[in-house]
């Protein structure tokens, strides 16, 4: 029975996904050919990936240690015994005619993973081989095929339907993507394919004893895409059951541009696929030694990293978690507490540079902040360089340049002023041009303190140390 935690027109939508994980191994699954994105189609095959015939697999090791680092991370079991198996389909990138997976016997079954406060179970993560690519857009009059991804080493994390809403369902992703970044299996770049998402959606009534019929949605390349792609293939479900009509097992592609899903084909069942044990590979057995080995030089994992950040930098638990939510920006962080002031560098990183990110739709990685000058700019903000309000034009020009902040501050004359005889003198200006308003402060209206402390750092461009200004106005105005 479903739980009753979102009804949408009194029908409740059931979700699993089906997660492909490029791994980042040297070479690919089965074949000595290199594991890299991005090169000139078609020269990063072996007679493996091509499925010549007497070619015969290996499987690559490095591959199977990643598997077993994701069902430790997600307190799963881990196969004593994995036995590979072909599926059997016929796709022009698909050069053997079947696919080498794990039906039966994959590596990690059973897991779990907390999904803010919800347990979703993991069904099974298994390895398998990716296919290569069909292009039907680079030629007006042919489709053309890049073998470069087949053989590609894939992990594919299936959930259990325990999904009740497309943000649910975008939040698990998040989930498993940050886990398998930590991890350094993955990259999870979705838009070059690294992690891509099948996601199959169902609706019931929540009285109900059964799921109802689900569509599967393939290939989605987005955490936005996921959720639009769900939405409305809810939507398009509820409107048939509510219209007397079924819905068909299916499987469906989401249009980005129209925002809707459309009709592949039909819903095929596992004896479609004639799944038998693959010839070619032995079953293989995996030692308890070997488990041990790959949990003592496991990266710590997200959880244990925001527990570390609240105790070590006395961060609260809402910055902990932002600053621990991707990997780069937690290796960031710390580098720049090797130096500065932690509690001041987590306030502009989850602040100004986050802002900074979204607002350029970027990743730290791409941006021109690293460690090393972002901490510079701490630095002047701690020793009273610069003001807040200064250091944030800093900011937006190592954003744009990725120069040193004391570079910056020296080249466009920023230094605050802290000097105590030049501030009293420009305040003093100040209130002796402003006799009405000094009359009025002192016989009661406070709030023109506000109207002193920003006429001097106006007159300052913004320079003046306020903590200073703060205490030479009231030192002036109380004589």
């Amino acid at each position: 029975m479903a739980q009753n935690d979102t009804l949408i027109k009194g029908w409740q939508p059931v979700i699993g996904l089906e997660v492909h994980v490029q791994l980042m191994t040297n070479t690919k699954l089965f074949s000595p050919a290199k594991n890299k994105f991005g090169e000139d189609a078609n020269t990063l095959v072996d007679l493996i990936d091509m499925g010549l015939p007497g070619v015969l697999p290996v499987l690559n090791e490095g591959a199977m240690r990643q598997g077993i680092k994701f069902g430790l991370a997600t307190s799963a079991k881990i196969a004593k015994t994995m036995i590979f198996d072909r599926k059997n389909y016929f796709y022009p990138d698909l050069p053997k005619g079947y696919q080498i997976t794990q039906l039966h016997f994959p590596i990690v079954k059973d897991g779990v993973v907390d999904v803010n406060g919800k347990e979703v179970r993991i069904h099974q993560a298994h390895l398998e081989e990716d296919a290569g690519k069909s292009m039907h857009d680079k030629y007006d009059d042919r489709s053309v095929i890049d073998l470069n991804r087949s053989g590609v080493p894939l992990l594919e994390i299936v959930s259990e339907p325990d999904l009740r809403s497309a943000s649910e369902a975008v939040d698990y992703l998040k989930k498993i993507h940050q886990i398998i970044t930590y991890l350094d299996i993955s990259d999870g770049n979705m838009s070059q394919g690294s992690m891509r998402c099948d996601a199959n959606i169902s609706i019931m009534r929540p009285d109900a004893d059964e799921f109802g019929t689900r569509a599967e949605i393939k290939n989605i390349n987005s955490f936005k895409f996921v959720e639009k792609a769900i939405n409305f293939e809810i939507k398009r479900q509820i409107k048939i059951l509510e219209n007397g009509n079924k819905v068909e097992q299916e499987t469906r592609l989401y249009d980005a541009v129209k925002d809707e899903t459309r009709s592949m084909r039909t819903k095929e069942f596992a004896n479609d696929y004639r799944y038998f044990p693959c010839p070619d590979l032995v079953p293989t057995n995996i030692s308890d030694e070997l488990i041990e080995d790959v949990r003592k030089n496991m990266d710590e994992l997200p959880e244990e990293k925001e527990s570390r950040f609240r105790s070590q930098y006395n961060l609260d638990e809402y910055e902990a978690k932002v600053l621990c939510a991707e990997k780069i920006t937690a290796k960031f962080y710390e580098e720049v507490c090797e130096v500065t002031d932690p509690i001041l560098s987590a306030k502009w990183i989850i602040g100004e540079i986050n802002a900074l990110l979204n607002k350029h739709d970027v990743s730290l990685a791409e941006s021109k902040i690293n460690s090393k000058n972002f901490a510079g700019l701490i630095m002047k903000i701690k020793d009273g360089t610069i003001s807040g309000k200064i250091a944030k034009e800093v900011l937006e020009e190592m954003w744009q340049t990725g120069s040193d902040s004391q570079e910056i501050i020296k080249s466009k004359g920023l230094e605050q002023i802290s000097d105590e005889s030049e501030l009293e003198s420009i305040a003093q200006s100040i209130l002796d041009n402003n006799p009405s308003q000094v009359e009025a402060f002192k016989s009661g209206k406070d709030k023109l303190f506000g109207f002193f402390v920003g006429q001097v750092m106006k007159e300052t461009q913004g320079k003046a140390n306020p903590g200073a200004v703060n205490a030479i106005l009231k030192r002036l105005l109380s004589n």
